[in-house]
């Protein structure tokens, strides 16, 4: 019964943390795998979702500057996709240039990113198939009013959103989202190796007017704030997370003090015997760590399945490899925790009830 509830401790705080980290990710994947170390934006853009277009003339401007090595613009915004039964669908069109490293679609399964050269070509991910209708490659739907053909499918590239990223050429995203052909939502820049990337920011912010110039991870750090606090979403999800580990060290208290009351008679005989109250606890503690132990390999073991299978669903959990040795220890220390609390009890074990009835 102690290792069954170490063991379910151990799965409900991988999934509810690896929830949180999952809902995380997902809220700034466009971005930290655009490849750029700067992101140019129009003033007081708070996240990548709500971009507000500006002159893309500013792109010449941005490439002048010392230290910029390359400066691509790109398109993030919403619009509508129809399926064949008629319904719509929100979806995230995502316009880049096909032909530079920045802000391609990663993490494909079928299809090639040059593909996309080709007329009204789309690429989304294999986790929205049924969702946008869609079941092989080469099949045509409407995006925006335009035509668009599937030619190639990704893996794992999930939005905090309801509405699915779908990437094309920057072409084609003008025309999906009725944006302007002078117009762009961000520009992408990569900084010059050995330069210094807030010099280069800097020097932008003074050749370019009405924009801000934000580093990858500060822009990423804006967006997860974002749809995890200000929306309210993410502060549920959080608040999962920590009901998961106080249930869990809960679980893991009652079933290791529970255990500790069953041999209460044998702790007495130990006492009765002359053991010192040391000696008790080293007993107590050894046990809480082989517990520990054991219920750690026994959950984990039933945690992967569980990512695993997470993997094909809208909301994935995620179990990095410094998550997987949090939870060793953060175990160990529920279990010796837990421990402690059965400690006291003992220690007050009059030596004289094992020779009562």
């Amino acid at each position: 019964m102690t290792l069954t509830g170490i063991v379910f401790s151990v799965v409900l705080i991988v999934v509810q943390l690896g929830l949180f980290l999952g809902f995380t990710t997902a809220t700034s994947n466009l971005i930290d795998h655009s490849g750029a170390d700067l992101w140019i934006t129009s003033e007081n853009v708070p996240y990548v979702e709500q971009g507000v277009a500006f002159s893309e003339r500013k792109l010449n401007q941005v490439r002048a500057v010392p230290g910029v090595t390359d400066a691509q613009k790109i398109i993030a915004r919403w619009t509508q996709w129809k399926r064949h039964d008629g319904g719509e669908d929100s979806v995230q069109i995502v316009g880049i240039n096909v032909d530079d490293p920045l802000e391609r679609p990663w993490n494909l399964v079928q299809g090639r990113v040059e593909d996309l050269k080709q007329p009204d070509a789309v690429i989304m991910d294999e986790l929205y198939k049924q969702k946008l209708g869609v079941t092989h490659i080469g099949e045509v739907f409407e995006i925006g009013g335009h035509r668009a053909r599937v030619v190639g499918f990704t893996r794992g590239i999930r939005s905090f959103t309801t509405s699915p990223y779908v990437f094309t050429s920057f072409k084609n995203a003008q025309d999906y989202t009725n944006l302007r052909e002078d117009q762009t939502f961000f520009i992408l820049v990569r900084v010059a190796k050995g330069a210094n990337v807030d010099q280069v920011r800097k020097q932008i912010l003074a050749h370019v007017t009405d924009v801000q110039v934000l580093t990858s991870a500060e822009f990423s750090h804006m967006t997860t704030f974002y749809w995890m606090f200000t929306t309210g979403a993410g502060v549920a999800v959080l608040i999962a997370a920590v009901l998961g580990l106080v249930v869990g060290f809960v679980v893991v208290a009652q079933t290791i003090y529970a255990t500790t009351m069953d041999h209460i008679r044998e702790y007495g005989t130990l006492k009765a015997m002359g053991a010192p109250n040391s000696y008790v606890y080293r007993v107590i503690m050894k046990q809480a760590a082989i517990s520990a132990v054991i219920g750690y390999v026994l959950g984990m073991i039933v945690s992967i399945f569980v990512v695993q299978g997470s993997q094909k669903g809208g909301a994935a959990i995620l179990m990095p490899p410094s998550m997987a040795v949090g939870m060793f220890f953060l175990t160990l220390l529920m279990c010796v925790g837990a421990a402690l609390v059965s400690i006291n009890k003992v220690t007050r074990i009059d030596p004289a009830m094992v020779f009562k009835g």
